[in-house]
């Protein structure tokens, strides 16, 4: 009996050893902190995509991510055209506060603090491909001097309309891509000519595989839907794309076909990317984002209105009205993200910083905009921002909850929506409420004063 009671003993030892070190290990993959891969195409607008209303353009993986994780639709560009967008959601702040509000030049000083060198700090491998618009060659700030272990693309904003460039840059190396090279009137070979694109989704999918054993975050900063403002020379209009694949034999213009095909080859290739991370066996550990630069172009001959790019908003790419600046914003982070949902929380682009920052179990500078959505991902009650800002230009708009103020230049007068009945903006309703436009008058200069 003695011996049956000592051997009793020692099992439920044993087994009370083992639930304990399985908890240990369920916490400690509990506290690691995920992958993050923040995918952003350029120039696609908050209707471009099926899970926010397309009926025509296919985006069947796209429309997937969304199903299984979650879709917001309160979500804001940092600004309504490239380079400040980007800057804005690098350095979690918007651009009442950016040294920057237009598509001027300007690149990082050194020392510069964004969400790429501040997880760098905090071990992830930090990556990149695709436009890079703050910091030309030989200059603080290029990406390899702003926190990134790696940076494939385009550094000068202006070349990455070319989507067959003859060179492209690996961190500061120039790499030539010689089939590229173009004579009086075509490119010298055919055969040998590379989408940019597809070179960039390549280097993106090898800095997964290369850090597959440790946390990284992959920056995935698309050029198309962009337009090739110079006139396109794959297919002769300004939407450059190889093939129009499924698109070739419809009765539409061709600057239509190559933008309808842009849009589902960046389709194809989120599908890759989450095929990758299944095999790699990181799908778990990985949050995805995927959203726009900005609202939709009419560049490249390419018709907002020919697949309703702009969805039920008003304006487009250079306005601030919400088809110029509302984009769409999908996160799946499987078990953790709710699958199926959708939120109206209110974010933008500033907001992506402290909410990395969160997910990588560190604190946010105190001098930023943002404030961190990871409780609306967690499906956890949150207090929305009491404002939100944008200028370009002459012009400014400011979001207050369900009041829109926007001014379309230094003389014009202040217009008022409300988003919560007009989502178009389509009524302006300033003279009857003059105290609400007094007030977000107000808050537009408070937008704009020291941080």
């Amino acid at each position: 009996m003695n011996f049956l009671e000592n051997t009793i003993r020692t099992l439920v030892r044993c087994i009370a050893c083992l639930c304990f070190s399985l908890m240990l290990l369920n916490q400690t993959q509990a506290a690691e902190p995920p992958n993050i891969i923040y995918v952003m195409a350029d120039d696609l607008g908050y209707g471009d995509l099926g899970c926010f209303g397309q009926t025509v353009i296919k985006t069947p993986n796209i429309d997937q991510l969304a199903k299984l994780g979650m879709r917001f639709t309160n979500h804001y560009a940092g600004h309504t055209v490239c380079r400040p967008s980007r800057l804005v959601l690098l350095t979690g702040q918007h651009t009442g506060h950016t040294p920057i509000s237009q598509n001027e030049q300007y690149y990082f000083p050194e020392g510069a603090t964004t969400v790429t060198s501040l997880l760098k700090e905090a071990g992830y491998a930090t990556g990149g491909v695709g436009k890079w618009a703050l910091g030309p060659p030989e200059s603080t700030g290029v990406p390899s001097k702003q926190g990134f272990d790696f940076w494939f693309g385009y550094l000068d904003q202006g070349n990455a309309h070319n989507f067959y460039p003859e060179f492209l840059w690996s961190n500061e190396q120039e790499i030539s891509l010689p089939g590229n090279k173009v004579g009086p009137q075509k490119r010298v070979s055919i055969e040998r000519e590379t989408y940019s694109h597809d070179l960039l989704t390549q280097e993106a999918f090898n800095f997964i595989k290369h850090n597959a054993k440790k946390p990284f975050i992959l920056q995935a900063h698309y050029t198309i839907p962009h337009a090739n403002n110079e006139g396109g020379r794959a297919t002769g209009d300004g939407m450059e794309v190889p093939e129009y694949g499924e698109y070739a034999d419809r009765e539409w213009p061709a600057p239509e076909k190559g933008f309808a095909a842009m849009i589902t080859r960046l389709d194809r290739d989120l599908g890759q990317m989450v095929k990758l991370l299944k095999e790699l066996n990181l799908e778990h550990k990985t949050i995805i984002f995927f959203t726009s630069d900005n609202g939709p172009h009419q560049e490249g001959m390419h018709q907002v209105d020919f697949f309703n790019s702009n969805g039920p908003l008003r304006g487009y790419k250079r306005d601030l009205y919400e088809g110029g600046i509302r984009v769409p914003l999908i996160v799946k982070w499987p078990g953790k993200v709710q699958a199926g949902t959708t939120t109206d929380h209110i974010s933008a682009f500033w907001d992506f910083l402290p909410t990395a920052c969160e997910l990588a179990g560190i604190k946010p500078p105190q001098s930023i905009d943002g404030v961190s959505y990871l409780p609306t991902l967690l499906g956890q009650p949150q207090t929305p921002h009491d404002t939100l800002f944008w200028k370009y230009r002459g012009k400014v708009a400011l979001r207050s909850g369900k009041w829109k103020a926007v001014q379309t230049g230094l003389k014009k007068p202040f217009e008022l929506y409300n988003l919560d009945t007009d989502i178009g903006e389509q009524n302006n309703i300033a003279e009857q409420h003059p105290e609400i436009v007094a007030q977000m008058k107000q808050k537009i200069v408070e937008s704009q004063s020291a941080n």
